[in-house]
């Protein structure tokens, strides 16, 4: 039997962080990765250099929005 693993998650909710958007999801939001953790960015390209404060953590990903 194997333990499952816990991920630990590298962002917390309510912190800023600088990201670079690396692709865009299905739904059309930009996709930043922090130590690899997935945040979802609506309103972002591709490329787009942006200061990000996250509002959900979930476990395998979270959601932010841009810091204006």
């Amino acid at each position: 039997m194997f333990k499952e693993e816990s991920i630990s998650v590298p962002v917390e909710e309510g912190e800023t962080y600088d990201v670079t958007i690396q692709d865009i999801a299905r739904q059309g939001d930009g996709i930043a990765r922090i130590e690899g953790f997935v945040v979802f960015v609506p309103n972002t390209s591709v490329g787009d250099e942006v200061q990000i404060k996250v509002g959900r953590v979930l476990p395998k990903f979270a959601f932010a929005t841009v810091v204006e």
